[in-house]
């Protein structure tokens, strides 16, 4: 399959994703992110789109692979180091929170581990490996979707805080006052 083939459906995913995390800020009280409960139709629906963008994004990578810039060898001393620091910090928040937790679902309140320096280690990973593909993979179609994937990660915490203060309190709160978003 083509690269024009397969953009406009990856796109799609993308907005919808991008909207649905928006749509959780706009209106909390209806939100779908995060979703809460397994087996939930918000739950379904949140990562089935995710997985629809991000893999997008892997097939459009493979299939534009280095047709953007001219830039030779040098795309790879910026976008692997990223990577693999995004890499790192992902696995680590995943670890120190849990598979459960980490795919939105309730659970304990966690400031240990890479939540003591970044409330949201997880999506500062995500944007660290997002911009490092950029680089590695050097393809304008990639980068539309990663750019968007960007965004929805940096949107997500602010449709998951007002979750968190409901059920976390002032132990929340608190924390919010001396642990930065991102960095």
């Amino acid at each position: 399959m083509e690269v024009k083939g397969i953009f406009g459906p990856v796109m799609l995913a993308h907005y919808v994703y991008l909207g649905l995390v928006l749509w959780s800020i706009a209106f909390p009280e209806r939100r779908v992110w995060p979703p809460l409960e397994p087996r939930s139709w918000k739950y379904g629906l949140s990562w089935g789109v995710f997985v629809l963008a991000a893999g997008g994004d892997v097939l459009l990578m493979v299939r534009d692979w280095n047709t953007w810039l001219d830039v030779g060898g040098v795309r790879f001393y910026a976008g692997v180091p990223l990577v693999v620091v995004g890499l790192l910090l992902l696995a680590w928040g995943v670890y120190t929170l849990g598979v459960y937790r980490t795919s939105g679902l309730a659970g304990t309140f966690v400031r240990e581990g890479p939540y003591r320096f970044t409330r949201n280690p997880q999506y500062v990973g995500d944007i660290f490996l997002c911009l490092g593909l950029i680089g590695v993979a050097n393809s304008l179609h990639a980068t539309a979707g990663l750019v968007l994937l960007i965004l929805a990660f940096v949107a997500m915490p602010l449709a998951e805080e007002l979750w968190l203060e409901e059920a976390y309190g002032d132990a929340y709160r608190a924390y919010k006052m001396t642990t930065p978003r991102f960095l």
